[in-house]
Parts: C-alpha cells; structure tokens; sequence
C-alpha cells in the first residue's frame, strides 16, 4: 500500500508546487499593478497629450475598479467553481494588460484599466484561498509567509521595475510585462489545478452591488473630473453628485433592509470594527496618493531619470515590508493601539518633513524619510487588522476582510483625486500670487542675472520667468498636499481612543489573519 500510494504523493506534491507557482504569479502580477505605473505617469502624460489631474485618472480607474468587484467574488467563486473563476480572470487581465500597453489615448488606457481593475479584483482572494486550500492546517504558516511575501513584494518591486521598463523601453512595457507571466499562469492553472464543488444555488445581492457600484463609480468621476469642469457650476458634477448621494443612500438603506445584503449589518455593530474601518478609510487616502504625487515631484521638478526615481520609492515598500514582518510580535506583546500610535506618529512627522522638501533635497534624506514612513504604515495595518477583528464573530471575518479591502481601494482614490485636485488648483492660485510681484517697478528683476535670464522685454525672457514662477509655485503646492496628507494622518489618531484592547487569546489568531490579509 505504502509504494502504490507513492507516486500519488508525489504527483500531488508536484501539483501543489505548480499550483502554488500559478497562484503566486497571479497575485504578483495584481500587486505590482497597483503601483508599477506610477513612476511611468509623467511619461504617458507627454505621451497621450493630457494635463496632470487627467493622467491619474490611470491609477483611480484601476482601483476603484478593483474596490467594486472585490464584493461578489466569493459568490463567483462559490457559483462558477473557483478555477474557472480563476482562469477567466487570469486571462482576462493578461488581455487588459496587453490592450493597455497598445492603447493610444488617455481613454484607451483608462477604460483598459478598468477592465484589468475587474478582473484583478479576484487574483488576491482567489490566490489566497487556493493556498489554503492547498496545504494542511500545519503547513498553512508557512504556505501564508510565502504568499504574503508575494503580496508585499509586488509594491516594493513596481516602482523600480517601471522606472527600468519605461527608461530603457518605454511606459508600454510597465503593462505588457504581465502578459508572459499570464500566460504562463494560465496554462499552469489549467493543467495543475482541480476543480472545487460548485454551489449554484446560493444567491447574492446584485441590487446592493448595483447600487454601491453607480454610488462609487460617480463619486469617483465627479473627483476626477471636477477641476477640469468647474465643480458645481457645470451640470455634468451636480448630476454626478446626485447620483453618488443616491447610489451610496440607496446602499446604505437596502443594507439595513434587505433580507440578504452581501454585507452584514451586523459588522457595524461592533464598534472596534467600525472605528477601524474609518482609520483605515484615512490611512487608505495617503497610501497610495502620496506615491501617486512622488514620481512627477522628482521627475518635474528634482530632474531625477526615471530610473533613479524608481530606486528612490522602493525605501517606502522595504521599510513596509520589515514593519509587517516584526508588527505581529509587537502586536502580540504589547497593546496593538500603541504600536499604531506610534505608527500614525511616524507617517505624520514624515509627512510634515515631506511637507518642507526642495527639489534639491538629497537621496539619502529622502530615502531615510520614505523609508520611516513605510514602517508607519506596516506599523498601522497589521494591529488595526488585529483590533478590528478580534472581536468579531467568526462568521464574519470573511466578509470583514472584503470590506477592509474595499474601503482601502475606496480610500486610496479618493485621496489620489482630491491630492491631483489640490495639487492642480493650489499650482495656478500660487502661480497668480507670486505673478503679483513681477512689476516693471520690481528692481530684483532689472539687474544681475536676473535680467538676462528673466529680461521681460524679449519672448524667451518672459517664457523662461513665467516657467521658473510655476516651478515655484508647484513647489509651494506639492508642500501644502503633503501637509494635507499630514492632517488626514492626525485625524485618525482620535480614533483610536473608541477601540477596545483584544484579549491575547482572540488576538492570537487575529495576528495570523491579518498576516494572510
């Protein structure tokens, strides 16, 4: 018996491997595309002709697409079988990636980006449970250290990954650099995965998602797009507003009324839950905003190459990295509320060092700052995830985990926006405010190298002042986002004081899940 069941052993120990392999590319290639493109943006911006607050419109589609469609994929999964979940949303993501990478307007990319949002949506959860599902309740320890490796490894490698691309290619290649990996993905999937047990006849709520869908997806565009039509004053941003008041109400109200919502009312009950879900609703907005606002501030206005740029974020993602792999021993010695004082004290003392940079500021001071505000966060995510779940009936830690995700990827592009709106509006205002002293009476001007340079009676003269004033008062406007980014940061200090200490026996295998979160 024991030599006939061999083969069979190891043939499901080569399976798992591939499967594992399969499964890891997949998260690899969704955690690296939430921010491998962010170096690339000034690039594309040249690239596809569009304004500054247009171009990020490639990272919000992206995200916001991905917070929307992380809701039904339990049920896909449940419904379809979770292979063929998966294989469909592996190829389909390979498929956007390839169509973003050959795109040729600003609305190709953004509606590709949508699409690569959707599919996305699902490689995380579906990696994830498929690694469970994998290995024995012994060996999960270590299958979830490898695939959160993975997970936090795709942020770390994507801004210096899509600075080397773009530099020596050009800002396609940060897309189609997934389809090879997808294919290879695919293929493994269909010839090592099994099939799970199909349930199709469990039901969710579409009329929920429907409208938390139209309640996001407006909120979002008119975020987007108000700078560019004038706010209240066009009828496209008041009707968008209408609907996102509607669509979010509408939500709000079937939640609390519907028979099965596909987010249990239950959750807000708890009040650990619902103080962590607005902390990280704050910490969500200057994740992803302030890596979105450091690339063109190095590139524009540092001169740095884009490679250089690169390498100068990936601080940020190691200094996350090694907060996350020692907070849960903190977490678990310590008062978790503590350790994420001390963290949302790191991020704003960062933000307010930020807040006085100049694009002269040295590599190494800015290496040390990112690096510092990246152990903040680590320092946050980890015991927030501990708190917030810790007291919450086992039936509904799944569902949490989903809206943890959602109101993060919900976070992050609503800070993206309002951060490109501050930055946008705050540029022209210092721009017409430092114009006020450019006088024929202003002497500073009329002598020295000032005017030779800036000699406003010659074209060049006046073309190279009036780019030297909005360099400057870029500079002043990329100083008030940071300082923005500082406030948010301090508001959700107060927070704190609602939550509750876990005890250590359900903090315990707290800090296993949000390891695997």
């Amino acid at each position: 018996m024991a030599i006939a069941a061999a083969p069979s052993s190891a043939a499901a120990a080569s399976n798992r491997t591939m499967v594992t392999v399969c499964a890891m590319a997949a998260t690899l290639m969704q955690a690296l595309d939430s921010t491998i493109a962010n170096v690339a943006l000034p690039y594309m911006q040249g690239s596809l002709s569009t304004t500054a607050d247009q171009i990020t419109w490639v990272l919000t589609s992206y995200v916001v697409a991905a917070a929307i469609f992380t809701a039904p994929v339990g049920w896909l999964a449940s419904h379809f079988g979770r292979k063929r979940l998966f294989l469909v949303c592996v190829v389909g993501f390979t498929i956007a990636s390839a169509l973003c990478g050959l795109a040729s307007s600003l609305t190709q990319v953004v509606a590709f980006r949508l699409l690569q949002g959707m599919f996305g949506a699902a490689l995380v959860p579906l990696s994830q449970a498929t690694m469970l599902d994998l290995y024995p309740i012994e060996q999960r320890g270590s299958a979830m250290a490898i695939w959160g490796m993975g997970v936090m490894i795709g942020p770390i490698l994507g801004p210096t990954l899509g600075g080397y691309l773009t530099d020596v290619y050009n800002w396609r290649w940060v897309f189609l650099i997934n389809v090879p990996f997808g294919i290879l993905a695919a293929l493994g999937l269909v010839l090592f995965m099994v099939e799970t047990d199909r349930h199709e006849g469990t039901r969710f709520d579409w009329t929920g998602f429907a409208v938390l869908s139209v309640g996001l997806g407006a909120l979002q565009l008119m975020l987007d797009r108000g700078e560019q039509q004038d706010w209240f004053h066009s009828t496209e941003i008041v009707a968008e507003l209408v609907l996102a008041c509607l669509g979010l109400y509408l939500f709000a109200v079937h939640q609390f009324t519907a028979d099965n919502s596909f987010i249990p009312p239950r959750l807000f009950k708890d009040v650990n839950f619902s103080a962590g879900f607005l902390i990280m609703f704050a910490i969500g907005m200057i994740l992803l905003a302030s890596m979105a606002l450091l690339p063109p501030y190095l590139q524009n206005l540092g001169g740095y190459s884009i490679t250089t740029t690169g390498i100068l974020m990936a601080p940020r993602g190691a200094g996350t990295m090694l907060a996350m792999l020692v907070a849960g021993r903190f977490t678990g010695r310590f008062d978790p509320r503590l350790v994420m004082l001390g963290g949302i004290l790191m991020i704003a003392g960062t933000m307010w060092s930020m807040s006085g940079w100049t694009p002269d500021i040295d590599g190494w001071s800015m290496a040390t700052t990112t690096f510092v505000q990246g152990i903040g966060l680590g320092f946050v995510f980890i015991p927030l995830q501990v708190v917030a779940y810790a007291t919450l009936a086992p039936d509904l830690r799944g569902d949490a985990t989903a809206l943890f995700s959602l109101v993060r990827n919900v976070g992050s592009a609503v800070g993206i926006s309002i951060s490109s709106f501050l930055l946008s509006q705050g540029t022209q205002m210092m721009h017409a405010r430092i114009a006020e002293g450019i006088t024929p009476f202003n002497r500073s001007l009329q002598t020295g190298a000032a005017f030779f340079m800036w000699n406003t009676a010659t074209g060049p003269g006046k073309a190279a002042l009036n780019a030297e004033v909005t360099r400057q008062a870029s500079i002043i406007a990329y100083a008030n986002d940071f300082k923005f980014m500082l406030f948010v940061t301090l508001a959700s200090a107060p927070l704190l004081l609602l939550l509750r200490r876990p005890s250590r026996r359900a903090a315990q295998p707290s800090v296993e899940h949000a390891a695997m979160d």
